[in-house]
């Protein structure tokens, strides 16, 4: 029996962060054809529309493919949540709409890093091109996106508090954390726009499903990428119970993330000979790097009870809550329109450390990021974690079956540094939080608590206590061809194929500082133009913070 086939130019696996930029991007001049295949569905749902609502869809399995990790063995085998998006939008829909780009130098990491034309100097004007900012654009910021950002509503007093306290506490004010200077305190950005999450959906892929060179189609499984000799020539997937294949008359692009694109590539004979051997898959392109290099943030809870009723544990009634959704729903504006994640900071975790290695997410209320615990009582917190770990994990397949979710192990907190880091992370947040811009909110330590003071007891509430920040990426890195453990080029085709390249998340060399779905659609802003041939943008010539006496001062 035959399979149903259709012919586009271009076929794109997942409509994620990275899947929805290229659908708009290769498709706006309207000369492609391109057809997008994703798993999951519709994206309308209130709560992901809502950005308060931001933990509930995470913890759908509507909207989330539910990977585990294997056991890890430094945090008391764990199996913990990897939550990845399956929904139009993919982790951009059920993420917790932070904006953060990076820091300059981890750009010109990743240049050093074989990426070659990925320096700050060349991703800059993609970043600008992306971002439709509320308050302005700038020589680093960009107002004529479609990608929409803004600050906090900040009405809260323990923001205040936060970012003086940081001050006090010795480190620089920074009046754009997205801008020249990353290192300091600052308000943080939202991909928030009229009061809704702006997904790359919403910000890309729906203004483009009106055109008639593009088809999306939901609900489908990409079972494998079809070849003729070491081209790829379309996609075979799964719909409704049947077959079908996609066939691309110019190339196959595989943006189903860092779990899933290394998945789809080895069930497709691409990866590591010997493990495709082990599960009777004909290796097309021996590539040892696929799935490996996996890396993320961890983060804890530092969680403070607060003296005074200002946090918003006051509006967790289900009263106050149907309250806040009402005056969404009729407005879009109030607290229903914040993640409320509105300040933070990024800071060097000790002398000899270049650029900071530590992120601070500011909330006013004891949860967790999950939503699925709260406190008892007013309470503040800060999310904090390093951002370069020496640890480094690996996607393999379970089996060549396409429905059996791959193994995932991050091997977090295998390496002594990483340890370092994070009794760093719990001393200086326990520095920050006992200066006196604190002193009238200041009441006991709820969380690590008075009683985690030394190496050993830092290290033992980090195994029962620490939790992924949902950052996991660098699977099918970017390099140069002659290293053997790069998967694809500084343009994201793959290395020794034709026809075929990754591009998503998996693709960074490594990871960047702070959350990633703003490199994310940078990194497909800036493909798009690879794939199209078309001229990148000019370099920027605007220059980037250093700080001047790292190698001796933490700040």
């Amino acid at each position: 029996m035959s399979v149903p086939q259709e012919i586009f130019d271009y076929v794109i696996v997942g409509a994620g962060s990275a899947g929805c930029v290229l659908a708009d991007r290769l498709t706006e001049d309207g000369r492609a054809t391109v057809l997008v295949l994703e798993y999951g569905g519709s994206d309308r749902s209130l709560w992901i529309q809502m950005p308060t609502a931001l933990s509930i869809p995470m913890n759908m399995e509507r909207y989330d493919w539910r990977y585990y990790t294997e056991p890890e063995a430094n945090l008391n085998n764990r199996q913990m949540h990897t939550p990845r998006g399956k929904v139009l939008g993919g982790s951009s829909s059920i993420n917790g709409m932070v904006y953060v780009r990076g820091n300059a130098q981890d750009f010109e990491r990743w240049e050093s890093q074989g990426a070659t034309g990925w320096s700050y100097a060349d991703v800059l004007p993609y970043f600008r091109r992306a971002e439709k900012r509320a308050s302005g654009g700038d020589e680093y910021r960009g107002e004529a996106g479609k990608l929409a950002t803004r600050r906090g509503l900040l009405t809260n007093p323990l923001h205040t508090a936060w970012l003086e306290a940081g001050r006090e506490a010795g480190y620089p004010i920074s009046p754009d954390m997205n801008g020249r200077q990353q290192e300091g305190f600052g308000t943080m950005d939202m991909t928030v726009g009229d009061g809704r999450r702006c997904s790359a959906a919403s910000a890309y892929l729906r203004p483009a499903m009106r055109r008639p060179n593009l088809a999306v189609r939901t609900h489908t499984l990409a079972t494998r990428v079809l070849f003729e000799g070491r081209r790829a020539v379309g996609i075979g997937y799964e719909r409704g119970g049947a077959l079908h294949e996609a066939r691309a008359r110019r190339e196959v692009i595989v943006s189903a993330g860092s779990i899933n694109s290394p998945q789809l590539l080895k069930l497709s004979g691409i990866g590591p000979a010997a493990e495709l051997g082990e599960h009777g898959i004909g290796v097309v392109a021996d590539l040892p790097g696929v799935g490996e290099n996996l890396q993320d943030h961890l983060e804890f809870y530092f969680q403070v009870a607060s003296l005074e009723p200002v946090t918003l544990y006051s509006q967790m009634s289900p009263l106050r809550r149907a309250l806040i959704g009402a005056r969404w729903l009729l407005r879009h504006d109030g607290l229903g329109a914040s993640n409320h994640f509105e300040t933070g900071g990024f800071i060097r975790s000790r002398a000899g450390v270049p650029y900071p290695d530590i992120q601070f997410h500011f909330l006013p209320l004891a949860v967790s990021y999950d939503g699925s615990s709260l406190a008892k009582e007013h309470g503040f917190q800060a999310h904090v974690g390093p951002m370069r770990s020496q640890s480094k994990g690996w996607v393999r397949l379970r089996s060549a079956e396409v429905r059996d979710k791959p193994r995932i192990s991050f091997n977090y907190m295998s390496q002594a540094q990483d340890w370092n880091e994070m009794r760093a992370c719990v001393r200086l947040t326990r520095e920050i939080f006992a200066q006196k811009s604190f002193d009238r909110y200041r009441g006991r330590e709820i969380q690590p608590g008075d009683a985690v003071q030394t190496d050993e007891q830092i290290d033992a509430f980090v195994r029962r206590k620490v939790e992924s920040a949902y950052h996991p990426s660098c699977t099918c890195r970017m390099g140069s061809a002659q290293d053997p453990m790069a998967v694809v080029d500084p343009q994201g085709r793959v290395i020794g194929l034709e026809g075929l390249r990754v591009v998503d998340a998996s693709i960074m060399p490594s990871i960047t500082t702070g959350n990633l779905n703003a490199p994310t659609i940078m990194l497909a802003e800036k493909a798009a133009d690879h794939i199209r041939g078309v001229a990148p943008l000019e370099r920027s010539s605007a220059a980037f913070h250093s700080a001047p006496e790292w190698e001796t001062r933490q700040r």
